[in-house]
């Protein structure tokens, strides 16, 4: 039992406060009428015979919304025009490279899959305000499923790739929040171009930059070539019914808690590790340890993407937009998670990573290709996203950085998030870890992920 990681964990939940805030209700936060911006580019694709982006097997197995919002303090006077200016910089981005965010998904029955029209179907774009002062949300950092009345969701439009919502408080402080549809941006894309945006509001000219919006190159092989076992993908299957009583918890890992997983996986026989390395290894033995329980011999797995676009032969082109992230599986028997130990695990996931090759990437498409899988996550799996790897914490639309930022908490247990801790220094900052489990389960992992 690792006493200190114990205490450490108990002293960050709380100092930072990671009880669930209050939860915004219809009257907390009053939104404009909502306005569709258009492209300003002079030529409309309408017109001219709208044009269809091909969406890699890789982005078919990520059509799901992704919601993220940045929190930003400021005094009413400096806050006045925040929504005016969003919103030119946003007509601004998709009058440009980024005219593909005003399209519109489509389901090709002639190809079965996906598509993307650059129709100029227009952005939506609200702005709000909340009678509320920014400082009655705290605390920001832990999962607050209310925060989705601070975002534009696609339920009713879910052809949209890309909503956004400008909220400011009675404080002067404000949120902007982002919904885009992971199959037309990954995690790597999106904070570029919000960068971009960012950018255009500090009143900064843009700086050249190439969009590769073909994605051409992640195409199926013909005929498909399958030359290995992609267990990180399944058929897919109707989704699983949601537990009673499902609820969040963060597990704040401290620079030195990580540390401390590393020298452990290190005595274990694992060598060197990285900090991804020993977070999946850790928290995928914890969540054996409570969800498993006698079922030790099925077969236990975390799932996690890895970045391709330097591991492909040749590397992906320069300003790739498209999914650029190939899934990568870690698996054993559950009796083999929950016996043999960190550095067995650490090993795991350090053989999956090793694993994607350009000519693995290569097989996984073409598997997709014939069987049309996602993200194998049933049967107790789990997939792990690392979003403390991304540069949301820099986004400054003009008024500094954002004090938080991060996604909105959405009911989906099999999903663990890896977001950036509290701290300036990146070295300093640590990890939190959200996880959604039942009542019982969790109990049992706040147990289990204290002990290594």
């Amino acid at each position: 039992m690792n006493q200190h990681l114990r205490q450490d964990l108990k002293n960050e939940n709380q100092r930072r406060g990671f009880a669930p805030g209050m939860d915004l209700t219809e009257g907390d936060v009053v939104r404009d009428d909502v306005e569709l911006l258009l492209p300003n580019n002079g030529s409309s694709p309408v017109q001219a015979g709208q044009r269809t982006v091909f969406l890699s097997n890789i982005d078919q197995t990520v059509a799901f919304p992704v919601e993220t919002v940045f929190f930003y303090e400021a005094s009413p006077e400096q806050t006045r025009d925040v929504a005016a200016r969003l919103k030119r910089a946003v007509s601004a981005l998709i009058s440009g490279d980024y005219a593909f965010m005003a399209g519109r998904l489509a389901f090709s029955v002639s190809s079965s899959r996906l598509e993307l029209l650059c129709n100029d179907g227009g952005v939506p774009f609200a702005a709000a305000s909340s009678p509320l002062a920014l400082c009655r949300l705290a605390p920001l950092s832990a999962p607050n499923p209310s925060f989705h009345r601070l975002l534009l969701r696609t339920d009713l439009s879910p052809t949209v790739v890309f909503t956004v919502q400008v909220t400011r408080f009675s404080c002067g402080g404000f949120c902007v929040g982002f919904v885009t549809n992971h199959c037309v941006l990954d995690g790597k894309s999106a904070v570029e171009m919000f960068a971009a945006i960012a950018a255009a509001c500090r009143g900064e000219e843009p700086k050249p930059r190439g969009i590769c919006n073909d994605r051409s190159c992640l195409k199926a092989r013909d005929p498909p070539k399958i030359e290995f076992d992609h267990d990180e993908y399944a058929a897919p299957a109707a989704p699983p019914a949601l537990s009673a009583g499902l609820q969040y918890r963060v597990f704040p890992f401290s620079s030195a808690a990580i540390k401390q997983l590393k020298r452990c996986a290190a005595g274990a026989g694992a060598g060197e590790s990285s900090t991804f390395e020993v977070l999946v290894a850790h928290v995928w033995r914890a969540r054996t340890r409570a969800v498993f329980g006698r079922r030790r011999e099925d077969k236990s797995a975390v799932v996690f993407a890895v970045d391709v676009r330097a591991r492909m032969a040749p590397p992906l082109p320069a300003g790739f937009v498209g999914n650029a992230v190939a899934a990568a599986a870690a698996s054993a028997a559950a009796r083999e998670v929950m016996d043999r130990g960190l550095g067995f695990c650490v090993e795991r996931v350090k053989a999956a990573i090793a694993r994607v090759t350009d000519a693995y990437v290569r097989s996984a498409i073409d598997w997709l290709e014939l069987n049309r899988g996602l993200p194998a996550t049933g049967g107790g799996g789990f997939f792990v996203s690392a979003w403390w790897k991304l540069p949301f914490h820099e986004l400054d639309f003009g008024l500094g950085r954002p004090f938080y930022s991060g996604p909105v908490a959405s009911p989906m247990e099999e999903f663990v998030l890896l977001l950036r801790g509290g701290a300036d220094d990146p070295d300093q900052a640590g990890v939190n870890v959200w996880i959604m489990l039942d009542h019982d389960n969790m109990l049992r992992l706040t147990e289990y992920i204290a002990d290594f």
